[in-house]
């Protein structure tokens, strides 16, 4: 099958906020977009491999060039990525998604709350990969694995008859069934995810706490915003703000590791919270070495945390904790996280984080992830309180055993006074907070009906203001704390 070359004009919109104007990126012709579709629809008729690569170079598609962080993890811009789908592909995966949660638009319940661990229901199986193409700069990547995404804010936004829903793309997913596909990477990237901004009015939650994270000096993600579109069959459709997510089992672990042999876990289950008696090798979901039957590094993890010398010998038991727990970037974790305030993770929920067993130092390092309820107080109970009153620490052992211990928490109390006056800053991050509000306004407040989360344009700024009285509120608390 011959493959159309479709040229991609240049779209400039000069949106004026005070002296600010912001020009939006490089997207694809609609008219072009649609022959894509077109195109791709004959396709399944015919021969679906029968085509040419005729975009591929070896630095945006090659798995030979390194990842380009500055291209696709820019900070200060808006840019744009096309998704192409075939309306027969795009059915399946609406159909898919009816059988994982139902009818479309039909809203259930809500979570409840809970004293202790919330288990979080894991569904059986992810929802389905279809091939795409997807369309940035002027270039095309094909047979691109997509995906819809995420857990509990997937099967809200489905149920509330909301399709800005999270993608997750992967470049090779079906290089198996497409020989010029073969490692194919998007400027050296596998694996990216596009995240949607539930219960994030401001948009910026995602990107602004993975930034707080890497400024203090831990592993975490990159994010960057993009605006996604999707031509499914009637043309590009705005689907929204988004923010694009670097993933940790692929490019997280290749450049902040020096080596990306060790075990990653991403558990999920009640055996997150490593209670005493909460073992459970299914729970402790693994992201590489998936064929090898070694837990035994959580497994120890899980007893060394239990045993007696906790209080018959804290030397001892720390000791033998900081062996197989990178203890040091925990607590340097957990004072970021308290003070920025983030619920939806350990300590509130069972899930939300990653563990990887570094090779360079054989312990397991904790590396946060999905972070877009970050910077609030949060549902449910809230985020925790910086003394953590209220916790019981049986059910939150990697929290309440170490905050009990003298020389941990010392530790932790160091990290959280670093915090605000680093990475945390109240000025700098008023700073960041305007910058990235006004770089990302436009686009927010042109998200249409079916499409958004936003009720009308004014509660985007209602919660950028809320983010800016909170770190002011959070310098307080942790002045209250400390003093």
């Amino acid at each position: 099958m011959k493959r159309l070359k479709r040229n991609l004009n240049l779209f400039i919109v000069a949106v004026t906020f005070g002296a600010t104007i912001l020009t939006f990126n490089a997207c694809a012709n609609d008219e072009d977009i649609a022959d894509v579709v077109a195109e791709e629809e004959a396709a399944e008729e015919a021969d679906d491999s029968d085509f040419v690569a005729t975009d591929w170079t070896t630095e945006t598609h090659s798995k030979d060039a390194d990842p380009n962080f500055d291209e696709v993890f820019e900070d200060n811009a808006v840019k744009r990525l096309d998704i192409v789908i075939t309306e027969t592909r795009w059915q399946s995966m609406l159909d898919d998604m009816t059988n994982l949660y139902g009818d479309f638009g039909s809203v259930s319940g809500g979570p409840g709350g809970g004293g202790g661990p919330v288990e979080t229901v894991l569904d059986e199986e992810d929802p389905i990969f279809v091939p795409g193409e997807v369309f940035y700069n002027g270039k095309e990547w094909y047979r691109v694995g997509v995906r819809f995404k995420g857990n509990s804010s997937l099967k809200t936004s489905w149920e509330s008859g909301i399709l800005k829903l999270s993608f997750k793309l992967d470049f090779d997913e079906f290089e198996d069934d497409y020989p010029q596909i073969d490692n194919q990477r998007f400027y050296g990237f596998k694996k990216l995810s596009l995240k949607n901004n539930f219960n994030d009015n401001s948009m910026l939650r995602e990107k602004v706490a993975t930034d707080v994270f890497r400024n203090a000096g831990l592993v975490s993600s990159h994010a960057a915003f993009y605006t996604v579109y999707v031509d499914h069959g009637n043309g590009p459709e705005y689907f929204g703000l988004y923010t694009l997510v670097e993933e940790v089992d692929d490019t997280v672990l290749d450049e902040q590791f020096s080596d990306d042999d060790g075990n990653l876990y991403k558990p999920d289950g009640d055996a997150a919270s490593f209670a005493a008696g909460t073992y459970n090798e299914s729970e402790y979901v693994k992201k590489t070495n998936e064929d090898e039957g070694d837990f035994s590094d959580v497994e120890s993890l899980l007893s060394i945390l239990h045993d007696d010398t906790r209080t018959t010998d804290p030397v001892a038991w720390r000791t033998n904790l900081d062996a197989v727990l990178d203890t040091d970037v925990f607590l340097k974790y957990l004072a970021v996280n308290t003070v920025i305030q983030n619920w939806d993770t350990y300590g509130r929920m069972t899930h939300n984080y990653f563990l990887y067993n570094n090779p360079d130092t054989s312990k397991l390092t904790w590396i946060p992830w999905d972070n877009n309820e970050a910077l609030e107080t949060g549902n449910m109970e809230g985020a925790l309180p910086l003394d953590f009153t209220g916790l019981n620490a049986s059910d939150w052992p990697l929290i309440g055993y170490l905050y009990q211990d003298s020389v941990y928490k010392s530790q932790y109390d160091t990290y959280v006074q670093e915090v605000v006056d680093g990475a945390f800053n109240v000025s700098t991050m008023q700073s960041t907070y305007s910058t990235y509000a006004s770089l990302v306004q436009p686009y927010a407040i042109s998200e249409i009906e079916g499409y958004t989360f936003l009720n009308n344009s004014s509660d985007f700024q209602n919660a950028v203001n809320e983010l800016n009285t909170h770190v002011s509120a959070r310098a307080s608390a942790v002045s209250d704390y400390l003093n």
